[in-house]
């Protein structure tokens, strides 16, 4: 089951079939114990619509309202190497080594709601940076009870020559406007995601594919259940959160995204997350 924010309503697609929810407010929407079961008793009284799909095709926005989005790094060997590379020079690589096999998981804040864009919109490289990639994750989306409720794709952009230069820089290289995407959808399901899903990610220039790599979640160090449960033990979100969870996909060191690159993650059974790359 999928669910997506629209600008005329909330569509459940569930078996081929769409749907409108007759909630308003995306918070409460989602932000539902068992939202598995709230949606399938949520469908059986409402009207199916093929028309409905065409809402998502236009109108389509991220999936978040008032939710902070954290995320995780080091979860992934290719993502500790590449973090270890980068900072070298700076003295920081073995913080990445060791974080890698630490019982504490490294957990940052990434995004506020208001600086968050969906699938079709702009992500965005900073002026004063040289080195910018984006980094394909898998992402949850977790209710304020602490319980995975959903999944969707993310897209945390990195600057990574301001990282590496120094540890410290993280926030500067990872936080800033539209610097995250999420979407296109909310994938809800009965049972936790498969390990075997894939990730993929393809850059495009000129309409000319410049990298493509995927990498299946279960090469992922950390349990997603431990990676929440660290993120809970201090802190509350009244509305739920989103957390990505780090990237096993890096493109090659000497490449760095441009303004018009065109970036496009699919993750299987979620959906593909578009956004072209700008300059503010």
């Amino acid at each position: 089951m999928k669910i997506y924010k629209t600008v005329q309503g909330f569509v459940i697609e569930h078996n081929g079939q769409y749907y409108i929810s007759r909630h308003t407010d995306w918070d409460l929407f989602i932000n539902r114990e068992d939202l598995f079961f709230e949606l399938q008793r949520e469908i059986q009284l409402l009207p199916a619509a093929a028309e409905y799909k065409s809402l998502i095709d236009n109108g389509l926005q991220a999936p978040i309202q008032s939710q902070e989005v954290w995320a995780s790094g080091v979860t992934y060997l290719r993502s500790r190497n590449a973090r270890m590379e980068e900072s070298k020079v700076a003295g920081g690589d073995n913080f990445y080594d060791r974080v890698y096999d630490a019982e504490r998981p490294e957990l940052f804040f990434k995004s506020a709601p208001q600086r968050v864009v969906g699938s079709g919109q702009a992500v965005r490289i900073r002026k004063d940076s040289k080195w910018n990639v984006p980094e394909p994750e898998l992402t949850l989306f977790i209710n304020s009870k602490g319980q995975i409720s959903g999944y969707t794709v993310g897209n945390d952009m990195s600057s990574r020559d301001i990282e590496g230069e120094n540890p410290l820089y993280l926030p500067q290289a990872k936080s800033y406007d539209k610097s995250a995407a999420i979407g296109p959808c909310i994938a809800i399901f009965d049972k936790p995601i498969d390990s075997d899903t894939k990730i993929s990610l393809e850059i495009s220039r000129y309409d000319i594919p410049l990298f493509t790599d995927s990498i299946e979640i279960n090469r992922m160090k950390r349990k997603h259940t431990d990676l929440v449960e660290y993120l809970f033990r201090e802190m509350s979100f009244p509305q739920g959160c989103f957390l990505m969870t780090g990237t096993g996909i890096v493109p090659h060191d000497d490449f760095t995204l441009e303004v018009g690159d065109v970036v496009r993650i699919t993750i299987e059974g979620i959906g593909t997350l578009v956004n072209t790359i700008e300059m503010k």
